[in-house]
This record gives C-alpha cells, sequence and structure tokens, in this order.
C-alpha cells in the first residue's frame, strides 16, 4: 500500500511540474548551466583561463593529428598524440561531474590506432571524439562564455564611493537633459547639463582602466571630445537638426559602442545565472 502512495506522489509532482513548464513556455527558457567547480579555472578565481586554454590545445591537437594521420606521417602524429591524451583527461580532473562525458574508449582506440599507423582509423576516432566535444559545446560553451568571460559590475563602485550602476543611470539623466532642454529652447540648462556630463564621463574614464589596462583605452576619447564641442556650439548658435545630429553622435560613441560589448551580454548573463525560487516561476506570468 505504501508503494503505491508513493508512485501516486510521484505522479502528482510530475504532473506540477509539467504544468509549470507548460504555462510558461512562451515565457521562460531551460538551459543547462556548467558545474560551479568550473569557476576556478577562469578568472578571477584563476590567474589566467585556464580552461579555455585547455581547449584551445584540445582543438589544435586534434587539428594536427588529423593532418598528420591524412599524410601518413606517425612521427608527428605520436607526438600530437601525447598532449592531446594529457588534456583530455585533465577534464575530469579539472570537473569530476564531466569525468562521465568523457569517451575513454574512443581516446584508447586512437591511441591504438596510431600504434599499428591505422590512419584511416586514427580519422574516425577522431570524428568520434569530435562528435562528443561538439555535444557538451552545444549543452555550456555559451552559457560558460556568457558566466565566466563578461565582465562583473555588480560589485563595481566609481572613486567617490557610488556604485556603478547609479553612476550609469546618471549619465542617461544627463544625455536626456541635455535632448530636452536644447529641444525645448533653455539654452543655459542646456550647456550646464553638458558641462555635468563631461565631468561624469572623466569619472567613468577612471574607472574603464581598472579592465583596459593593456590597451588603455582613453574614456572619453578624441572623437567624443570634438563631439562635445561640436555639440556646445550647435546649441549655442545652431539648429535644431544640428543639435541633434551631434547628441546622437555622441550617443553612439560615449554609449551605444561600450555598451554593444558590455551591457547586452552582461545583462543576459545576469538573467541566466540568477537563482529563480520555484516561488518566484509560479508567480511568473
Amino acid at each position: 500500500m505504501r508503494w503505491s502512495y508513493f508512485f501516486i506522489l510521484q505522479i502528482i509532482i510530475f504532473a506540477v511540474v509539467a504544468g509549470v513548464v507548460y504555462q510558461h513556455e512562451d515565457k521562460a527558457s531551460l538551459v543547462k548551466t556548467p558545474p560551479k567547480e568550473l569557476a576556478q579555472w577562469y578568472k578571477p578565481q584563476s590567474k589566467r583561463h585556464v580552461w579555455l586554454h585547455t581547449m584551445f590545445a584540445l582543438r589544435r591537437e586534434m587539428q594536427a593529428m588529423s593532418f598528420y594521420a591524412e599524410e601518413g606521417d606517425s612521427v608527428h602524429l605520436k607526438q600530437w598524440s601525447v598532449n592531446f591524451k594529457k588534456h583530455y583527461l585533465s577534464i575530469a580532473d579539472m570537473v569530476p561531474q564531466w569525468q562521465k562525458l568523457l569517451d575513454e574508449n574512443s581516446l584508447q582506440q586512437l591511441e591504438n590506432a596510431i600504434a599499428q599507423d591505422d590512419f584511416q582509423n586514427v580519422k574516425l576516432q577522431l570524428h568520434t571524439l569530435q562528435h562528443g566535444c561538439d555535444s557538451c559545446h552545444n549543452d555550456y560553451q555559451a552559457i560558460t562564455a556568457l558566466t565566466y568571460r563578461t565582465p562583473d559590475f555588480s560589485d563595481k563602485t566609481m572613486p567617490s564611493g557610488e556604485a556603478f550602476s547609479d553612476h550609469m543611470n546618471k549619465l542617461t539623466q544627463q544625455v536626456n537633459q541635455v535632448k530636452i532642454s536644447s529641444q525645448d529652447g533653455f539654452t543655459a540648462l542646456a550647456l550646464s547639463s553638458l558641462d555635468e556630463l563631461k565631468v561624469e564621463m572623466n569619472e567613468l574614464g577612471k574607472v574603464c582602466v581598472d579592465c583596459h589596462k593593456k590597451d588603455r583605452r582613453v574614456y572619453p576619447d578624441e572623437d567624443m571630445q570634438k563631439t562635445m564641442t561640436s555639440l556646445e556650439t550647435a546649441i549655442t548658435s545652431g539648429t535644431l537638426k544640428e543639435q541633434g545630429r551631434h547628441i546622437g553622435t555622441l550617443a553612439v560613441l560615449a554609449c551605444a559602442r561600450c555598451h554593444g560589448t558590455h551591457r547586452i551580454v552582461y545583462g543576459a548573463k545576469e538573467k541566466l545565472t540568477e537563482e529563480v525560487s520555484f516561488k518566484a516561476l509560479l508567480k511568473h506570468n
């Protein structure tokens, strides 16, 4: 009797989950997230992107082995296979949960084929191993890149101590205030808002260099500076059309270009990595 209760309970749970998923099928997507242990092989927990460079090495080694198998060059084929095996098996050392995803049988058959100079079988086993790699990449590659290779702005602050998000909102308001005031003929307010925008953009530039260390990008750069000078002239003595053109150019140079690189991927990262409770899912309608 107790077993019948157990099965009935399982059916009820399955029905509830299926119902929630069906109810939200047009509003929510399910993705596979990589094990949290993967974080230790990416910056900032690691000094370098160890996992990423391991993947690069595997891709290069597989290409080399395929090339030398096609050429019938057993010497170089064996040389490249040594590092390939080491890097392939290191996946399980770095992320033990992915041990089951490794095709060690095909790896052993690859070794045997290399030892026997069976080049056709080498290419066959490499193809099988590549299929396993592609399967894993389809599940995890995009979400892993979003999770570990996207800058994290959540705890970043300005030199003044102001939250980064608050500062960005301030910049948005200042750009809009320049547009509103110039369009409605309040020249003095438009110019003072532009002056405030210049100050705050310079403050933002002090934070940008925290990440852009080697390629130390100046913000605001020369093109932005020239555009702001042209905008100031247009506000003082130009037409509304000229003002609108310069404001649009400034928005592209100073806002859209950086947002296209950082804001979109960071926003996607936040959505894909945030933990959502079952209660919140039920309310998502």
